[in-house]
């Protein structure tokens, strides 16, 4: 028998919502909308009308006692409990999707009943109040969501489960991490779920790379409470934990940068098919005994020379490497290659931006095989003057592959005739650039090694030996290359991205500058070069254009430019237009620029690595500016500059002036040094 109420009257059982939850009451008094009512906890309380739930009953005598109502509320509520347990809500959404949009409870009800009485209709509001993912309450209509809200809120709801999950046992891991951190002691963290654990290890790696999402970052915000507001902290607790090694570069992670080779197996068809297309178009060399000069390490070559002398001046021949023969733009693996933008040497080793197959194998310029190049005859007089640019496509055997120590012997022996002529083309190029402004920096090379993994590897620093007539060499023809290329570029109407620096530069700032004071100073005049459609002149190296192409396999700048000279050389139209090239300039610059962080400032951190272990050590020092509360002072075995508080060093400061000095704490993570002491040479 149906026993509900149509309408609130003394002695009705009703529900309202408190706390979130449906609580039973009895009706002790109704009087112009207000309610005073007994609820099963046995409290007796003020209710307007309006917060009562759209179902009641059933109704009974209001003239009994309140140990009675108490009996009558228990019964009903242990009734409605068991109900509700029984009941499939998912099954009954299933039945009303798509039937209607809204409806009330009672017509749900009858979907499951032929004659609902009161505790089976509430039994049913409680279910469907609790089903929030497939149904909303808007009194006194329960809407019926759609399947594709349903699934979206289901996956919210995981989400927030998994959050809970992840929060409650991150915040305990972090501060047990953190404070086994800080006291220099390994703790013993509790087992927890592994799906947890996964989650939260990503959660810090997350931080780390600079690659949350608003996810992960929520969940963040709530492990890290407690803990210092450091910038490197997820870095710490993920080594602390065994996540990443000691020494990590997180740059890598920051630059979304794979390191190594690993990454090129996801390419392996592509890369097949590359060598496959490679010997169908291979051709016979041309018989001219190009040189490439190198460091001995050096595995990605790119470039080499074949010299000789005219009766106008020199004919300089450059071949370039040519990976982009068998190339694929727009494949998967192209993405991946100009996301990675340029190879990256480090220390601890290079990793580099073509698939090592290609870059350092079937396009690398070995000598004795023969590859396909992109080869630059320029004209030259004496001066060093360009008379005459014309690029063609060939294939090309290299006679040797030599290094700068080398040639280095070779020029000074005077015992090989090709690089006498190549040094004395050199030094007229680099004269010339002097005469139109250029500004050359020169500085002692550190050379950085580290060996080991573990938390304390084995740093050491020595200065490279210079060769500076072969460097000299290479130096001279690889910017002559771009400035030749750039104007034979703008000749031919070949869109080209290039390297501009349109600024007016001093008299004085013309030289050549080895003196730490005077580098300082030059390089202050310098505004950074910006890469742009149009040729201008770099006022830096003294010349009127300057673009990048004569490293193909270590930047995509340069494999980019070389494949707009390749196209047009080999079809008469460009490979993209100008509009194209500028249209991607945006992302091209922005990876370059996060993998540029990369080789900027991972030598520095092992070199303030290797300072650390000897703090004490007397450094000789030069002051390089001797103004404000910090003058800078330069380390020119290291190439890094520090800045001393003046009372450290004294009050009577002056560009050059030496000092020697040792550090306190140095803190290569967050780029920390402090000079402790410092001694007037």
């Amino acid at each position: 028998m149906n026993n509900t109420l149509t309408y609130i009257r003394p002695g009705a059982v009703v529900e309202f919502m408190h706390g979130d939850q449906p609580q039973l009451a009895w009706v002790l008094e109704e009087q112009s909308g207000k309610l005073r009512i007994w609820t099963i906890n046995k409290r007796e309380m003020k209710l307007p009308s309006a917060r009562v739930l759209p179902w009641y009953g059933p109704g009974y005598d209001p003239n009994v006692s309140k140990q009675e109502i108490q009996d009558k509320l228990n019964a009903h509520q242990e009734k409605r409990g068991q109900i509700h347990a029984g009941l499939d809500v998912m099954e009954l959404w299933e039945l009303s999707q798509g039937e209607m949009e809204k409806a009330r409870l009672e017509w749900f009800a009858d979907l499951l009943w032929e004659d609902p009485d009161a505790d089976r209709i509430a039994a049913l509001g409680r279910a469907m109040l609790a089903a929030k993912t497939h149904f909303k309450f808007r009194p006194p209509y329960f809407e019926i969501y759609p399947a594709e809200k349903v699934e979206e809120r289901l996956r919210i709801q995981a989400e927030e489960k998994e959050r809970e999950a992840v929060v409650t046992a991150g915040q305990d891991i972090m501060r047990l991490l953190w404070d086994s951190k800080s006291g220099g002691y390994d703790a013993k963290l509790p087992k927890i779920d592994p799906e947890v654990e996964t989650r939260l290890q990503q959660v810090l790696l997350d931080q780390i790379g600079k690659s949350a999402d608003e996810r992960s970052e929520k969940i963040w915000t709530a492990v890290r409470k407690g803990l210092p507001d450091l910038p490197h902290i997820a870095l710490m607790l993920a080594q602390k934990w065994g996540i990443l090694p000691p020494h990590h570069n997180h740059l890598l992670n920051e630059a979304h940068y794979a390191w190594g080779d690993e990454w090129s197996k996801e390419h392996a068809d592509e890369i097949d098919e590359q060598f496959k297309r490679f010997e169908k178009l291979k051709q016979e060399p041309e018989d001219i005994p190009f040189v490439s000069i190198d460091a001995a390490t050096t595995k990605d070559i790119d470039d080499a020379f074949f010299i000789e002398r005219t009766e106008q001046g020199y004919r300089l021949q450059l071949a370039l490497a040519r990976p982009m023969l068998t190339w694929d733009f727009g494949s998967p693996l192209d993405r991946v290659v100009a996301d990675r933008v340029s190879s990256v040497y480090l220390p601890e080793g290079s990793t580099h931006m073509m698939p090592e197959a290609l870059g350092t194998g079937l396009y690398s310029l070995h000598a004795g095989e023969p590859r396909p190049a992109c080869v630059a005859e320029i004209e030259l007089d004496k001066a060093g003057e360009i008379l005459s640019v014309a690029p063609r496509l060939a294939w090309v055997r290299l006679k040797a592959n030599t290094t700068y120590e080398a040639v280095e012997k070779s020029i000074a022996e005077g015992d090989d005739e090709q690089m006498i002529t190549a040094h004395e083309l050199a030094e007229a190029l680099i004269q010339k650039r002097i005469d139109n402004g250029a500004c050359i920096i020169r500085k002692p090379e550190p050379v950085v090694t580290v060996e080991g993994d573990g938390p304390r590897p084995e740093v050491s620093i020595t200065l490279k030996e210079p060769c500076p007539e072969s460097e000299l060499v290479v130096s001279e023809f690889m910017i002559l290359a771009n400035c030749a290329l750039a104007l034979w570029g703008r000749d031919n109407e070949v869109p080209l991205l290039h390297r501009c620096q349109d600024i007016a530069l001093p008299a004085d700032a013309a030289g050549i500058f080895s003196d730490p004071t005077e580098i300082l100073q030059r390089v202050r005049l310098l505004m950074p070069a910006t890469t742009e459609v149009q040729p201008k002149r770099h006022a830096a190296l003294g010349v009127p254009a300057y673009t990048s192409l004569t490293s193909p396999l270590r930047r995509y700048l340069d494999f980019i430019n070389m494949a707009q000279v390749c196209s047009f050389l080999e079809t008469g139209t460009p490979r993209l237009s100008a509009d194209e090239l500028e249209s991607g300039l945006p992302n091209l610059n922005a990876r370059a620029q996060a993998v540029g962080q990369i080789q900027r400032f991972r030598p520095r951190y092992w070199k303030l690595f290797y300072l650390s272990q000897q703090r004490k050590k007397l450094r000789e020092a030069i002051v390089v500016e001797e103004n404000g509360p910090l003058p800078c002072l330069a380390l020119p075995e290291l190439q890094i500059n520090v800045r001393a508080p003046r009372k450290i060093l004294g009050d009577k400061l002056y560009p050059g002036q030496r000092f020697q000095i040792n550090f306190g704490r140095i803190d290569p993570l967050t780029n920390e040094i402090k000079i402790a002491e410092a001694y007037e040479d």
